[in-house]
């Protein structure tokens, strides 16, 4: 007696789980039948039943750099999802059903809505497994794992190890206002960013014109002179020539004319359409 005392104290609490899985498994059967007869409430009544399982599924991931409000949101969803594709009639169970759907709805957000720049889809599947398996070597061993120790555990090579941890940098956008590596404390990365400097279009813009205004009349360049160069008005430059403002305007207008022509003419000189006597003989004119 004895011995018999002992085993059947043990036997309960497994009977008791049993009748409690039972009991589930009953209710989540009544609870679908009723979803597929149209009952609104038994759907809600299966996700508020079955969001701690997301949440739990989410948690997996939390260091992984992401918010736990957005993975809690992803896993929420997959779950609304299994609920509604869940076919109660198979009889087996319905987290079977909801673990790989919700673990791969994960997946497919981490390699699709958490890269900033994204690489090769074969490349953002090595990254994972190379962050996945770098948390559990470094808990197992204490220490940061090697290149080679990566390297086996996802079976791969060194150098697409090396891939994958050059591509997990691409992963999050570093913000413009981070402090600049050894460029002080005061400095920012936008400190340090290039800048687009219209200088040098104007001039290359100068040594085309140089090029150019030998072809004019010295009474038009210095018309040119004065209204581009010195910024006077054109009634201001008619004063210093003696004539009205109207002639001034037509001499821009002739000028800037000419200076088109001359462009043009050794662009085409250029492009072999006219031949060097042509040319210099329409400058002689």
């Amino acid at each position: 007696m004895t011995v018999e005392a002992p085993l059947r104290v043990c036997a309960l609490p497994t009977q008791a789980e049993r009748c409690r899985e039972e009991s589930r498994a009953h209710v989540e059967r009544m609870l679908f039948a009723s979803r597929d007869a149209g009952d609104p409430h038994a759907r809600d009544a299966l996700v508020e039943r079955f969001l701690p399982l997301a949440r739990s599924l989410a948690r997996r991931y939390e260091r992984s750099g992401e918010s736990m409000d957005d993975l809690v949101q992803v896993a929420s969803l997959a779950l609304v999802h299994a609920i509604d594709r869940f076919d109660a009639t198979h009889g087996y169970a319905f987290s079977s059903f909801a673990v790989p759907t919700i673990i791969g709805a994960l997946k497919r957000h981490f390699r699709d809505r958490t890269w900033i720049v994204r690489p090769p889809r074969k490349v953002q599947e090595l990254t994972l497994r190379v962050e996945h398996a770098t948390r559990k070597l470094s808990q197992e061993f204490d220490r940061a794992p090697t290149m080679t120790e990566l390297a086996t555990a996802v079976d791969s090579d060194e150098e697409q190890i090396l891939t994958a941890l050059l591509a997990r940098g691409s992963r999050h956008a570093l913000s413009l206002q981070s402090p600049a590596i050894d460029q002080g404390e005061d400095s920012a990365l936008q400190d340090t960013l290039g800048c687009l400097e219209e200088g040098y279009a104007l001039a290359e813009s100068r040594v085309v014109l140089a090029g150019l205004m030998p072809g004019l009349s010295p009474r038009l360049r210095e018309v040119l002179r004065l209204r581009f160069e010195q910024d006077l008005t054109q009634a201001q430059i008619g004063q210093q020539l003696g004539v009205g403002q109207i002639q001034i305007s037509r001499l821009i207008h002739q000028a800037l004319a000419q200076l088109r022509h001359i462009a043009d003419q050794q662009q085409r000189l250029t492009d072999g359409e006219l031949q060097p006597q042509q040319h210099v003989l329409t400058c002689r004119a």
